[in-house]
C-alpha cells in the first residue's frame, strides 16, 4: 500500500440544495494530508439548483468528476416525519453504488468512501477511517426516525437492524432485550472501534474488499429491505468483517429541521479537528457562491393541542364475552381512552351490543366477522392492526377483553403518553387463578417478562409481522427497533380466572395447535393442575 493511499469519494446525488450545501462543504475541508482524494458525483437531482451546485463544487475542489444519472427520473417524498423509499428508488441507487465501485477498480484507487448526500462529516474521518486499517468501517452518525424519538445509530449487529448481543438460536425475553439494547448503545458512544453486523451510509471500503465482491445488488433469496443490508450480507459472506469507528461522528440531516443543528454540530466539532487553510478557504468561497442557489426551506411547525395528552386508541379483540370481564375492563378503559376499534371475530351472543353500550360516548369502530378468523392469529392480528390505523392513531393500546390495569395506572398515563423519547411501553402481565390470587410456578411466570401493550405509532415505519398461525404478537414483529421502556405498573390478565374458563382455553389450544408446535406444551397440560402454587394480589 502506497504511503499516501488514493480514495475516490463517491456519492449518488438526489438531494436539496440546502442540504447538499452542508455536505459539500464538509467534504471541502477534509484534513487531506495523509492520503489524495478523488470526487465522483452522480446527479441525480430532480432540482437544478443542486445540479448547479456539484458543477459549483467542480470548479473549485480538485479532481472531481459529475456524470449524469442514467436512471429513470422518480420522486423521493421526504417529509419533516419520514422518509419514503420504494423497491425501485432502492436498487437505483444500488446501482449507482455499484457504478461508483466498478469506476474505483478501473482507476485502481486504494479505497472506496461511499458517503449520502445528506451528512455532514468531520475534517478528521477519513484520516481515522483509513487509521482503522478494516476493509470495510463505517463513521457513525445518529438519527430520529422519527421526530420524537431517540437518536438511534445507522449500524446494527444482526438481521434487519437488531442493535442487541444474541446467539444464534438464543431466546431473549423483551425485558433482557431491552438491557442488551441500552448496553449497544451506551458502547457506541464511546469513542472507539467496534465490530457490527451491518452499516452504511458512510462507508470506507478497501480495494481488497471491492476484488473480493463486495457490491450493492440484490441478493435474489433475501428479503432484507434496503440495498445496505444485501451489501453487508454479501460481505459477511465472503469472510469481510465489517467496523463501525464512534470518534469521529457525522451529523445527519435526515429533516429539514435538522439543518438549524449544523452550525451547532461544527461549532463543537471545531477544536477537535481542522482542515488546512486552503481547503478552509475554498470552503468559504464554495459557501459563498453556493449561497445563492438555496432557496429558503420551509418548515412546518407543529401547532400545539389544547388537549393534555395525545389521542389514546383501544384496540380489542371480542368474541363471546359478554358473561366474562367485558363489563369491568370496558368500564376501566373508558376513563383514560379517546377512542376504539374493535374486532368482533364472529361473537353468538350481544357481545358487539355490549361493547357500543359500554363504550357510550367514546367513538368506537366496530369491525364484525362473520366467521372466527383466531385459527390464524396473524391473519387476525393483521386485521385488528389496519382497522386501528385507519383511524390514524396516535398511540395505541393493545388489550384483549380480560384485561385490566392496576388502579395507578390511570394517573401515569399522560406522563407516559407525553414522553418524546419512548415510542413503546412494555408491562408486566399477571395470570389471576382466582379473583384475588395469579399464578406463580415454573410453568407460570409470564409477571416476570415485559410485553409490549402500549405504542406510539409512526407512519412510514416498514412494518413486519411474525407469520406464525399462534402466538404471532398483537403488534408488528419489529417494533422494538424504536425507542422503548420498561414500566413497573402491572397487567392483570383475568382469562385463567375461572375453573370452567381454564378447561375451555385447554381444550381449544389442544385442538389448534395439537402438536405444540407453536406454545409450551408441558404448560398447556398444567392448565388442568389442581393444587398450583398461588400468590396473593396486593395493589
Amino acid at each position: 500500500m502506497p504511503s499516501s493511499p488514493r480514495i475516490l469519494i463517491g456519492s449518488p446525488v438526489h438531494q436539496k440544495p440546502a442540504i447538499l450545501r452542508e455536505n459539500l462543504s464538509a467534504l471541502l475541508q477534509l484534513n487531506s494530508g495523509s492520503f489524495q482524494a478523488d470526487f465522483m458525483f452522480i446527479d441525480d437531482n430532480r432540482d437544478e439548483q443542486s445540479s448547479e451546485m456539484l458543477r459549483l463544487f467542480a470548479r473549485i475542489g480538485d479532481r472531481v468528476i459529475v456524470t449524469p444519472s442514467t436512471g429513470l427520473p422518480d420522486e423521493y417524498v421526504r417529509t419533516e416525519e419520514t422518509h419514503y423509499w420504494n423497491e425501485g428508488l432502492i436498487w437505483k441507487v444500488a446501482g449507482f453504488k455499484n457504478d461508483l465501485i466498478i469506476h474505483a477498480l478501473q482507476q485502481h484507487y486504494d479505497y472506496l468512501f461511499l458517503l449520502d448526500s445528506d451528512l455532514v462529516i468531520q475534517p478528521d474521518t477519513l484520516s481515522r477511517l483509513i487509521q482503522a486499517d478494516k476493509d470495510i468501517v463505517s463513521e457513525v452518525f445518529w438519527t430520529r426516525w422519527q421526530p420524537h424519538a431517540s437518536p438511534q445509530p445507522q449500524v446494527w449487529l444482526r438481521d434487519e437492524y437488531e442493535q442487541y448481543e444474541r446467539q444464534r438460536g438464543e431466546r431473549v425475553s423483551d425485558e433482557e432485550a431491552a438491557l442488551r439494547y441500552d448496553q449497544f448503545i451506551a458502547q457506541l458512544k464511546q469513542p472507539g472501534l467496534y465490530e457490527v453486523g451491518g452499516l452504511g451510509a458512510c462507508t470506507l471500503i478497501s480495494r481488497q474488499a471491492l476484488l473480493g465482491g463486495v457490491h450493492y445488488g440484490p441478493i435474489s433469496n433475501l428479503s432484507f429491505w434496503g440495498e445496505d443490508r444485501h451489501f453487508c450480507v454479501r460481505a459477511a459472506a465472503l469472510g469481510f468483517r465489517l467496523y463501525v469507528d464512534t470518534s469521529c461522528p457525522a451529523y445527519h440531516i435526515y429533516r429539514d429541521s435538522d439543518l438549524a443543528g449544523v452550525e451547532a454540530f461544527l461549532s463543537a466539532n471545531s477544536a477537535e479537528s481542522s482542515a488546512a487553510e486552503g481547503d478552509d478557504c475554498k470552503a468559504a468561497m464554495f459557501r459563498s457562491q453556493a449561497k445563492t442557489l438555496c432557496a429558503p426551506i420551509p418548515i412546518s411547525v407543529s401547532v400545539p393541542s389544547h388537549r393534555s395528552s395525545p389521542k389514546l386508541t383501544l384496540t380489542m379483540i371480542v368474541k363471546n364475552e359478554s358473561s366474562r370481564y367485558l363489563r369491568q375492563v370496558l368500564t376501566a378503559h373508558r376513563q383514560y381512552i379517546d377512542e376504539a376499534v374493535i374486532i368482533d371475530d364472529g361473537s353468538t351472543d350481544h357481545t358487539p351490543d355490549l361493547c357500543l353500550e359500554l363504550l357510550e360516548g367514546v367513538p368506537v369502530r366496530l369491525i364484525r366477522n362473520s366467521d372466527s378468523k383466531f385459527g390464524n392469529e396473524v391473519e387476525l392480528r393483521k386485521q385488528q392492526w389496519q382497522e386501528t390505523v385507519k383511524s390514524e392513531p396516535q398511540w395505541i393500546l393493545n388489550l384483549d377483553a380480560d384485561e385490566i390495569f392496576e388502579n395507578r395506572f390511570r394517573e401515569a398515563l399522560p406522563a407516559m403518553l407525553n414522553n418524546s423519547d419512548t415510542d413503546l411501553y412494555c408491562f408486566r402481565l399477571f395470570d389471576f387463578w382466582n379473583d384475588t390470587h395469579y399464578r406463580d410456578d415454573r410453568y407460570w411466570r409470564a409477571h416476570l417478562t415485559y410485553r409490549p401493550f402500549l405504542f406510539r405509532y409512526r407512519p412510514g415505519f416498514p412494518y413486519q409481522w411474525k407469520e406464525t398461525p399462534q402466538h404471532c404478537g398483537r403488534f408488528p414483529d419489529n417494533i422494538f427497533q424504536l425507542p422503548h421502556q420498561l414500566s413497573e405498573l402491572r397487567l392483570k390478565h383475568l382469562g385463567w380466572a375461572n375453573a370452567d374458563s381454564r378447561l375451555l382455553k385447554f381444550k381449544r389450544y389442544m385442538e389448534l395447535d395439537p402438536e405444540a408446535r407453536y406454545g409450551w406444551r408441558e404448560q398447556v397440560l398444567s392448565i388442568l393442575d389442581k393444587n398450583p402454587r398461588l400468590i396473593e394480589w396486593v395493589e
